[in-house]
Formats: structure tokens, C-alpha cells, sequence
């Protein structure tokens, strides 16, 4: 008899385990929490937060974020049996039953945590029936979750007093603090406000919590839950406790963050909190000293090199300022990048071997197609060295270098180098996008130098954990490109060291290149060593310009400063020079391998296998007359009474700038008047006006349009012809001004040796 009773039990018992099981696959528990998103620094630290959908403080944490103290506190408060009941505690409902029949009246719970954990993810009425329901879905969560798991879910949702929920919430808002540092007074004094939460809510009812907290200091005395004298000086610890500011650093990059993952409760940035706020300091001082010369905002972007982490990322000079856009996040803002892309350039063309560091350009007035750029201070070098002009960030050899990788080669560098802008602009992209004529970001141009830093790999930055780490990169240029472009960048000796670093010993040793746009509305300068990349913009985000902005002497102080603060005498070293990169002698007229003319020679680095191999051609020879007043070619050459001697062979471009600043140079002597010969190479090249041009001239006022053109040295005279009619001759150097018919028109030019070149344009009338 008795062991059929005992099959029935277990009959009923599996019964009823088999009814659980089918409603728990009917009836799932999903539990479905809205979180406060919280961002915290790269060791864990919450840096900002911000409300939830529901406008509630519910900041998630960690199980590893209870901590024994915590968790042992908690347990005894609440719920003693914690960890050997299934969800519910019979014996407590039992005893709660009986007391309430016998009373009539509620005076005990039952409540387990995983109860009051089902009733805070899903409240309801407090009936018989509703109590049946979340003891159900108490069985139901610990079914699917761990012990562990349900009491981090009660720290997560326990109610503190108006819309703060969870213990971290309220550890940081009340104690200023992570749970993990909370001492056992403030434990006991957040484990108790649950059961009471408008009677004890810290920051308004101090006085009353301070009582609670001690009786309960007390019982754990009696109970002997903790030591006498640790609870003794947690009774005599004063209750400090005021409702705080959520934390509000970094706040452009949280920002962004929020924005980039709406529904993740913890965005771990890459951030080192301390360099953020030093940083952030250094930028807000740094403007307010500017603020008297109408410069109100600066931007900074700190690259660890080595890992691509974000270590800073200040936004504006003071993110509370409406007045100066302080909301504006200015790492990411479209500006115009001045010179800050001419390292870029200068190492596309030795990849592609155009040049070495001592290749010799012309920094002379050019007219490319209708476009005639000008140096920073309106001023021309003549013939410069590559280094010169790079470190020097002179316009002229810029624009004639990309003119000759062209392009489209450069616009496809900056858009695998993520220049989203760029990409946007590409169609529409000439020569002067290398002085500024494109759109680039802050981010974007620390990126790019950041790769320099890296042997020429562009690697992806990472701001969150969710960035996966990019140890490979692509290849944007050459390790040995990028080599020769940072020893430009290393000098000293140029127009963009700021003032008062030209004598100091405070100077950083980092390679870096500065920037200014047209107008003077932004100010660029970005440098890198082995360890770091800093980017820096100086402006105003309304595009006002300022006369005195500059990258040299607005943005670069601040680089060094925080070069200086973050990096002084790195540690790290400096770069080494790849196995392809050799030594050379050249000419120092031209940058070119020593010819027989060159008696002088300088070193030269250069990329083995791909730098150009060219004679230099400085100088050539000429036969003359014994006294050197008349040229022959070698169709007019006499059989004897001439000798051969060496004239400068300069370029057109070279020789017009010589006869407009009245520099002297070795001019070929005019070629024998008698030779009837008809040159065919070397004709006029025709600068102005340009080819396919349409001019519009006004009816009651005609204007008169130039003429210009450059010729070889050896040319005397050039006739200028308007529809195949002579109009004038002239010097080859000097202006011819016309007024030009309507309609297509044909302009030639000849020069004195019979070379000729024409061009059309258009001519209309307003």
C-alpha cells in the first residue's frame, strides 16, 4: 500500500515537473531590460552615462562587480537561503501563510530574491493569484539562469528612490563611487533603501537612513555576521550621501558612441581617463588665451601608434559653451586641410620614382591650365630641393609634382585612405585640391599620419572594444616612401617652428606638418613619433578666418605642449632606415646623377630599384664664335673658329623668373643669323591666355587680354599672330596686351629660331 502511495507521489510529482516544463516552452521568461548605456575608459571606469528609454539611472553591472562584502551583506538581508532553494523558499511561505491567515491581515513576505527579481521585471497587483504566477516565474528563472545571474539581475533592478535602479547607479550617484569601493556602512545603508525607498531615499532623508543603517550594523553584530570592530567603525563612519551628477567626461566621443550602439549597456572606450582630462585642460587654456585674438575652438585627437587605440578625443575647447558651438564635434567636422596633405603627395612620387629628397623643382611663377597658385608669403624660391619644398610647404613645386602623378592617382590614395569627403568630391577635384581645395576631417588626416608612424600601413583606429583590432593594415605608400617623408618632417630648420620654439630645448622630437586654409579659417598640425600621432585643428567652427591664424603659429604650440606632456624623450626611439633605402652622389644643380658637367656632389637617399636613374643635364654644350657672341647648331657649325663651352640648360618656366626679378644668369648667345635651319623642339609654351578658353568682353567697355609666354634661353625675339595676322613682336618676357575679335580666335607665337605654337579660345561679348 504504501509503495503505491509513493508511485502515485512520484507519478504526480513527474506529472507536474512535465506540465512546468511544457509551460515554460509555451511560456517563456525572456526577461527584457533597458539599460542606461554607460561608457567607461579602457580599465572599466564609468567616464559618462546616459538615461534610458525610460529616463531611468539602471546602469548594468558585472557579476564580478559584487563583491564578497556585497554579496554577503545582501544575502543575510534578504535572503538567507539564497543558494539552496530552487527560486522559492516553502518553508518562508508557509510561515508567511500562517501568520497572515491567523492576523487577517498581511505581516510577513516570502519573497525570495528571484522573486522579487520576476516582480521588478515584470510588476503586477498583488493578488493570491499573481503570487502563484511569479512564484511560477521564480521557478522559470532559476531554470534558465545561475545563482550568480539572478543576483546580478536584482543588483541591476533594485529601486533606489525617483529614477535611479541598481546598485551601481546608485554607488555612483549617491557615494561618488563603483560598487566594488563601497565600504560596508555604505552597503548596509544601499541594501536597506530597497524596503524603504522614500522614507530613507539618500541625499533628503540622511538622518533616517543613518538610524536604519545602524540598527541593521547592530543585528549584524548580534548575529555575529561580521567582526566587532569592523562594525564598529562602520557605525562610526559618517553617512555622506548626496545625489550627484552622472558622469560627463569625454563627452563628444560617448556622443558619438551612444549614437554607434543605442542598445549596449557598456561601451568600453579606448580612452585613458587621465590623458583625457589633461588634454581637455590644455585645449580649454590654450583657446582662452587665444579667445582676445577671435579664435574660439581647437580639436585634438591622441593615436596610440602601436595599437591604434584613441587614447584622447577632445572634441571642442569646452563642450558647455553654446555660444563658440561647443556641442560641435570637431574631430569629425568637414574642414578644409590647407597644405596638411602635401607628406601624401610627396611620397606617392618617390614610390613612383619621380623624385628623391634632393631632386631639384622650380618655385617659380606657373600657369597650370588657368590655375596660377602663390606661395604662403607670395614670395618664389627659384630652383629648390624636394626636402626644401616639402619642409617648407611651398605651392608652386606641390602643384607641378601632383601634376605629374596626376590627379586621379592621388584622389584614389586619399580614398582607400577613408577621405569620405574626397570620395564625394572626386569628379570635381583639380590641382589645387594639394593646397586645400577638398574636404578632410581631423580623423581622417591623424589616420593618414598615423600610417607614416607605421612604416606606410594604414591601419583602422579604434575608439570601443567593439573596434576589432587591425594588426595588419593595407599598405597606403611604401615603408621606404614613408621613411624619407618623416626625416623631411623631422627638421627644424623651417618657417612653420613656432616662434617661441625657435631657440628652446623644449622642443619634441617628432616629425609634423602644418597646415592653413585659404581665408586663415583653419588651423592644421599634425605630428608623430614612434609612440603617438596628435592631431590638431585651431579655428572657429562658424568658418570665420582670422588674419593671425596659422598652423605654424596656432596649432603647432599646442601640439608640442601636449607632445611634451604626454611624450617628452620617448622612450620608444626613433625610425630606422629600411634595407632599401641607399646612399647616393648627385648634383646639387638638379638632384640628378653627376654628369660630366657636375664637379660638385652632394649625398642623396633614394628607394633602390624604383628612384629614377637620370644624367643630369644642368648644363650642355654650345658652339659659339671666339667671342662667344653668336651660337651654331651643328647644321650651321663652320669648319673651324668656334669653340665649345657650357651654358646653364634652364627651364622656360626658370628663365621668365629670372627676367622678371631681374636675376642674372648665363644667357646662350643668339643663334647665327645667317642659318636658314627651322627648329622644331623647344617651341613657345603659350601661359596665357589659356587653351579652350571662353573670355566675355563688355560692349561699352572692352577689355584687352594678356598674352604670355615662356621660351628657352637661347630666344631673342617672339611674334605673336592673331588669326594667322601678325599683331606684334616682343621680348619673350614681356606682356603683349590685345584686343581680340569675337568668335573663335586663333593666337600663335613664333620665336626667332622659326619654333611656333598655337592655341584657341573663344571670345564673347556680355
Amino acid at each position: 500500500m504504501k509503495i503505491k502511495k509513493v508511485k502515485r507521489i512520484i507519478a504526480v510529482l513527474a506529472g507536474l515537473l512535465l506540465l512546468f516544463l511544457v509551460l515554460d516552452f509555451i511560456f517563456p521568461f525572456q526577461p527584457r531590460i533597458r539599460y542606461a548605456t554607460q561608457v567607461t575608459d579602457q580599465k572599466g571606469n564609468v567616464i559618462h552615462a546616459f538615461l534610458n528609454k525610460e529616463d531611468k539611472w539602471r546602469l548594468y553591472s558585472t557579476v564580478s562587480e559584487i563583491t564578497p562584502l556585497l554579496r554577503k551583506t545582501l544575502i543575510y538581508k534578504e535572503d538567507q537561503y539564497f543558494y539552496y532553494h530552487p527560486g522559492v523558499n516553502p518553508m518562508a511561505i508557509v510561515r508567511a501563510a500562517t501568520r497572515n491567515i491567523f492576523s487577517g491581515k498581511r505581516t510577513s513576505g516570502a519573497s525570495t530574491i528571484t522573486m522579487q527579481v520576476v516582480r521588478l521585471i515584470e510588476p503586477r497587483r498583488r493578488t493570491y493569484f499573481n503570487k502563484f504566477v511569479e512564484i511560477a516565474r521564480a521557478f522559470q528563472l532559476e531554470l534558465h539562469y545561475s545563482k550568480d545571474e539572478v543576483l546580478q539581475l536584482y543588483l541591476n533592478l533594485v529601486p533606489y528612490g525617483g529614477n535611479i535602479e541598481g546598485i551601481k547607479a546608485a554607488s555612483l550617484l549617491y557615494f561618488g563611487k563603483p560598487p566594488q569601493l563601497l565600504s560596508l556602512s555604505e552597503i548596509t545603508a544601499l541594501t536597506i533603501v530597497p524596503n524603504r525607498p522614500s522614507s530613507l531615499r539618500p541625499g533628503t532623508r540622511n538622518e533616517a537612513l543613518k538610524i536604519a543603517r545602524n540598527e541593521w550594523l547592530l543585528r549584524f553584530e548580534k548575529e555575529g555576521l561580521f567582526e566587532k570592530n569592523v562594525i564598529q567603525d562602520a557605525l562610526n563612519e559618517p553617512l555622506l550621501v548626496r545625489r550627484l551628477r552622472a558622469p560627463r567626461q569625454a563627452p563628444h566621443l560617448s556622443q558619438r558612441l551612444m549614437q554607434q550602439y543605442p542598445d549596449e549597456p557598456v561601451i568600453r572606450t579606448t580612452l585613458k581617463i587621465q590623458v583625457q582630462n589633461q588634454i581637455e585642460e590644455q585645449v580649454k587654456n590654450y583657446i582662452n588665451r587665444l579667445k582676445t585674438m577671435n579664435i574660439h575652438n581647437a580639436s585634438v585627437l591622441v593615436v596610440n601608434n602601436e595599437t591604434m587605440e584613441v587614447e584622447a578625443y577632445v572634441g571642442s575647447a569646452d563642450f558647455n559653451n553654446p555660444f563658440d558651438g561647443g556641442q560641435v564635434d570637431g574631430v569629425r567636422a568637414v574642414r578644409s586641410p590647407g597644405s596638411a596633405l602635401k607628406p601624401l603627395l610627396y611620397a606617392t612620387a618617390f614610390d613612383k620614382g619621380i623624385i628623391t629628397p634632393k631632386t631639384v623643382l622650380n618655385d617659380v611663377p606657373g600657369n597650370f591650365a588657368g590655375y596660377e597658385p602663390e606661395n604662403f608669403d607670395k614670395h618664389f624660391n627659384g630652383a629648390v630641393t624636394t626636402e626644401f619644398a616639402l619642409a617648407n610647404s611651398l605651392n608652386i613645386p606641390a602643384v607641378k609634382v601632383l601634376k605629374d602623378i596626376s590627379t586621379p592617382v592621388l584622389v584614389d590614395k586619399l580614398r582607400k585612405a577613408g577621405f569620405k569627403t574626397i570620395d564625394k568630391q572626386a569628379k570635381g577635384l583639380g590641382l589645387s585640391m594639394i593646397l586645400g581645395g577638398c574636404g578632410v576631417t581631423l580623423e581622417e588626416l591623424t589616420r593618414l599620419f598615423a600610417g607614416f608612424s607605421n612604416e606606410g600601413k594604414l591601419r583602422s583606429l579604434r575608439y570601443s572594444s567593439f573596434n576589432p583590432v587591425d594588426k595588419k593594415g593595407a599598405a597606403i605608400v611604401s615603408g621606404e616612401a614613408a621613411y624619407l617623408v618623416t626625416n623631411i618632417l623631422t627638421q627644424i630648420t623651417r618657417p612653420d617652428l613656432p616662434t617661441n620654439f625657435a631657440n628652446t630645448y623644449h622642443l619634441p622630437k617628432i616629425a609634423w606638418k602644418t597646415g592653413t586654409s585659404y581665408g586663415k579659417r583653419d588651423a592644421w598640425s599634425i605630428g608623430y613619433n614612434r609612440r603617438y600621432t596628435i592631431g590638431v585643428w585651431v579655428g572657429n567652427f562658424s568658418g570665420e578666418g582670422v588674419p593671425e591664424l596659422s598652423g605654424a603659429n596656432t596649432a603647432t604650440p599646442l601640439l608640442f605642449s601636449i607632445f611634451n606632456s604626454l611624450d617628452y624623450n620617448s622612450p620608444k626611439g626613433w625610425y630606422k632606415s629600411p634595407a632599401n633605402i641607399a646612399v647616393r652622389n648627385v648634383c646639387p644643380a638638379s638632384g640628378d646623377i653627376p654628369s660630366e658637367f657636375c664637379e660638385h656632389q652632394i649625398p642623396d637617399q633614394y628607394i633602390v630599384g624604383i628612384s629614377a636613374y637620370r644624367k643630369c643635364q644642368h648644363l650642355r654644350w654650345v658652339f659659339t664664335d671666339p667671342a662667344g657672341k653668336i651660337s651654331y647648331c651643328t647644321y650651321c657649325l663652320p669648319e673651324s673658329g668656334y669653340e665649345k663651352r657650357a651654358f646653364p640648360n634652364l627651364a622656360p618656366e626658370l628663365i621668365a623668373f629670372n627676367e622678371l626679378q631681374k636675376i642674372p644668369y648665363q644667357k646662350i648667345p643668339q643663334h647665327n643669323p645667317d642659318c636658314e635651319r627651322v627648329f622644331h623642339e623647344g617651341a613657345p609654351l603659350i601661359v596665357s591666355p589659356n587653351m579652350g578658353s571662353e573670355y566675355y568682353i563688355r560692349k561699352d567697355e572692352p577689355q584687352q587680354i594678356q598674352l604670355a609666354c615662356q621660351t628657352a634661353n637661347d630666344v631673342e625675339e617672339v611674334f605673336w599672330y592673331i588669326n594667322d595676322k601678325l599683331t606684334k613682336k616682343a621680348p619673350p618676357h614681356e606682356g603683349v596686351f590685345i584686343n581680340p575679335p569675337l568668335g573663335r580666335v586663333k593666337i600663335s607665337c613664333s620665336d626667332d629660331k622659326g619654333r611656333n605654337s598655337d592655341i584657341w579660345i573663344v571670345v564673347k561679348r556680355m
